[in-house]
């Protein structure tokens, strides 16, 4: 028995074909997209870099709820609270532990200036060597308040005087400190004028705020800043009991504290300090970038998509007076545009994570290409080719057969 061939005809759509016809205009209106992908990306990256390095901190405290001054809109703030809620809180049933966490900002030497010959000691009272400054996060090293192995591992050495831990995730203005480190045990340097010893390393991350961070015993804390620091406390780190209702505790906390004192859970916490910097003026240049980055696709896509409708006229025209509706010849015009979004994405998005790493690289500030801000670019993306279609397609709902030929 013998099987006829099928033969299978495959047509070009008709989009497609009025786009690749051109070359050269396929490639300049894909470049349009991708350089407006990559504008968004970048600014949308800058945000993340604002928003979500200023929270590398918070993501890594422990602990089931936190406690801060309902006056800080932002750890960034140097607001403190009386200790004696820390006291006030472990009372409550359910809380197992309160454990109090100091923030403050310090003078720092790069060490590497110390070394030279030329550095005496009269510039360094001049302050020549200062403008560097570093976040200092201090505790009890008996009670860990941090949710980071590599420092929990290193808690006894804290409690040896003048020492801290140095984030090797630090600015370089800072030091090439992790370098020096490989090859020796400790490294001595200067930090609010006093001498100071570097005795290990962890990784947090520098901010668009903070250079870098350090870790020191809250003893050698108040060695350096009074006793009287200790009774002022920026972060209460609330242990619960286990089995604990979080809601209910956290409630029960609310109600037994005064007002100004907020019980955040750390998804609170991140949430409203992220909002924070989004409605500062860096946040809102930002967002603005990106919306100049979609007005840029836009206009770019228009003028093709403009060009094209213009020069198959003659083609609309003939399929109108064929029975096609306005509707279908509109549909094509939007079918192109989002060819030509996908298309400019692609490259866009890879571009991009090339830029993000490189971001990275230089500011020491982890950046990483998260889901859900290409999705959102994405979706941007789309709406801009629709937008452009949209608007390039009322030369072509004017056009009239009798008029063309």
């Amino acid at each position: 028995m013998k099987f006829p061939l099928l033969k299978i005809s495959i047509e070009t759509p008709l989009a497609w074909a009025q786009l690749s016809h051109q070359k050269v205009r396929l490639a300049v209106a894909t470049t349009g997209v991708c350089f407006a992908n990559i504008l968004m990306f970048t600014q949308l990256g800058l945000l993340a870099m604002l928003t979500e390095g200023s929270t590398r901190l918070h993501e890594n405290l422990g602990g089931d709820l936190l406690l801060l001054s309902s006056f800080s809109p932002s750890l960034n703030f140097r607001i403190s609270f009386p200790l004696a809620y820390i006291y006030q809180a472990s009372a409550i049933n359910g809380v197992t532990n309160v454990s109090p966490v100091y923030i403050s900002r310090a003078n720092w030497v790069n060490p590497n200036q110390l070394s030279r010959p030329d550095n005496s000691d009269q510039k360094r009272r001049r302050g020549s060597f200062f403008g560097n400054e570093v976040r200092v996060i201090a505790f009890n090293p008996v009670q860990s308040v941090l949710k980071l192995p590599e420092v929990n591992q290193q808690l006894a050495k804290l409690t040896a005087p003048n020492v801290v831990l140095f984030d090797r995730l630090s600015q370089p203005s800072l030091g090439e400190i992790p370098q020096i480190l490989a090859n020796q045990k400790e490294l001595a340097t200067i930090m609010d004028n006093r001498r100071i010893y570097v005795v290990g390393l962890f990784s947090i991350g520098s901010s668009l705020n903070d250079k870098g961070n350090v870790i020191m015993s809250d003893w050698n804390y108040a060695q350096r800043n009074g006793q009287d620091s200790l009774k002022q406390v920026r972060v209460g780190v609330v242990t619960l009991e286990k089995g604990a209702n979080l809601s209910a505790v956290q409630t029960q906390l609310r109600q037994s504290l005064p007002s100004d004192i907020n019980v955040l859970t750390h998804k609170e916490l991140i949430q409203r300090e992220q909002q924070f910097y989004e409605s500062q003026p860096e946040g809102i240049i930002l967002k603005f970038g990106t919306i100049v980055g979609f007005i840029v696709g836009v206009i770019i896509l228009y003028q093709v998509l403009y060009s094209d409708v213009s020069d198959h006229l003659s083609e609309y025209a003939t399929l109108k007076a064929m029975g096609y509706a306005d509707r279908a010849l509109l549909l094509v015009v939007l079918q192109e545009a989002v060819i030509l979004g996908v298309m400019g994405f692609i490259p866009g998005f890879v571009a991009s994570l090339g830029i993000y790493q490189l971001l990275a690289t230089l500011t020491r500030i982890p950046l990483t290409m998260k889901a859900s801000v290409a999705i959102q670019v994405f979706i941007l993306t789309i709406i801009m080719c629709a937008v452009s279609g949209a608007i390039a397609t009322t030369k072509l709902r004017s056009a009239d057969p009798a008029d063309v030929f």
